[in-house]
């Protein structure tokens, strides 16, 4: 059922860190020729995946607990200061997921937030390249109705898995 709002209620927001599942993974990948939602991924190649691998600029990056909670603090502070509602959020090893609305639009949420957690990162010495540790992209869900906000809150709470350790 689609509401008659202008702008979404919420976006979904995902972004993975540098490195930790490229173009050729055994789980598929997106590219150029694979982009639509809900469409068919690139199929595994391990000659591509390991091409890929050799052009990385640093190590493939795994967030640890200290890092995950850098991750977070560093949300949940620009969420307050932008007075964006944060309904949901999961930092995970390799990426982070948030349920969040504002007004500025989804690629601007998406970067601000990779742009404070990447500070928070450099700032607590767990990130010391110039370029990024997150990929290029990442995913900006619209989430247009009650039903979407909820499935995506739970999604984010309860469908990534098993909870990680507070100290590794």
């Amino acid at each position: 059922m689609w509401n008659d709002i202008e702008e979404p209620l919420a976006y979904l927001i995902t972004f993975r860190t540098y490195g930790t599942w490229l173009p050729g993974d055994d789980r598929g990948s997106i590219d150029r020729f694979h982009n639509l939602v809900g469409g068919p991924r690139a199929v595994s190649s391990a000659a591509r995946q390991r091409i890929n691998a050799e052009r990385l600029k640093s190590p493939p990056f795994k967030l640890n607990a200290n890092a995950r909670s850098a991750v977070e603090s560093a949300i949940v502070e620009v969420c307050l200061y932008k007075q964006w509602p944060l309904s949901a959020l999961s930092i995970r090893t390799n990426h982070a997921h948030a349920v969040v609305y504002g007004t500025e639009g989804s690629a601007r949420i998406l970067n601000s937030l990779k742009a404070y957690a990447t500070r928070r990162l450099r700032e607590r010495g767990l990130w010391g390249y110039e370029h990024s540790p997150w990929v290029d992209k990442g995913s900006r869900r619209s989430l247009w109705t009650e039903v979407h906000l909820a499935t995506a809150v739970n999604y984010v709470f309860n469908g990534q898995g098993d909870e990680l350790p507070e100290f590794d």
